[in-house]
């Protein structure tokens, strides 16, 4: 990959980037109120058993696929993925919130690499609702079409999920930046393992039954801090 390439990558995966993710917590918050994550350990055996159960062979699936599909230029191949990914999400909050950040990702894409045809039809179908428009596909059509393989596509997908929900712990309980970022980098062999090793010619599926109950919860908390 060469710097260029790198950078307008680097960018979609950047906290300034407005996908707003800041504003979800993919149910962290209902397991945090729910007594499951109090501290760094707990945080990091939810979101392990999340990234190896639930985020491997669901969005990381679609966001490898995604990304051939944009260095491919085929955009039948995307929205398959995305119609299968919306029907592997199941809780109603984690899937429009992934079809919210997915959408602003696409609008800012097509809008800036207006040479580039497959991400303009892309966000012409999501706009049109003939596609769910999700955030790992909008972001794996997306690098791929700017010169992204799929193992870094996959690899800067899941960082950027791993740091959210390290975000998202900082302000839900009682764990500090530089313990943060110790369970960050403790998640990145894992990360990098998983990005290497999911096929994309496996089946679309996904077990993480207690983080998707928690994310099915969230609507119902009395007070909630994050959106979903």
């Amino acid at each position: 990959m060469n710097a260029r390439a790198l950078l307008e990558g680097l960018r979609f995966t950047d906290s300034l980037f407005p996908s707003g993710g800041y504003a979800f917590s993919s149910g962290l918050e209902a397991a945090v109120q729910g007594g499951a994550v109090k501290n760094s350990d707990q945080l990091a055996r939810y979101v392990e058993d999340l990234l190896r159960g639930g985020m491997s062979r669901r969005e990381v699936l679609a966001a490898k696929r995604a990304n051939q599909a944009g260095a491919g230029g085929s955009l039948e191949s995307a929205l398959q993925t995305d119609r299968e990914l919306d029907s592997a999400k199941l809780g109603r909050n984690s899937r429009l919130a992934s079809r919210q950040m997915g959408r602003q990702v696409i609008r800012i894409a097509a809008d800036q690499f207006r040479r580039s045809t497959i991400l303009s039809t892309y966000r012409d179908a999501v706009e049109s609702e003939q596609t769910p428009g999700h955030m790992a596909v909008s972001f794996g059509l997306t690098l791929g079409a700017n010169g992204w393989e799929a193992e870094e596509t996959a690899a800067a997908f899941l960082y950027q999920s791993a740091a959210g929900f390290v975000s998202a712990a900082m302000r839900l309980c009682s764990i500090g930046q530089r313990e943060g970022q110790q369970v960050l980098g403790a998640w990145l062999p894992l990360i990098d393992r998983i990005s290497r090793e999911v096929d994309t010619n496996e089946r679309m599926c996904s077990w993480s039954p207690v983080q998707d109950i928690y994310a099915m919860r969230h609507g119902g908390l009395e007070w909630r801090l994050f959106r979903s």
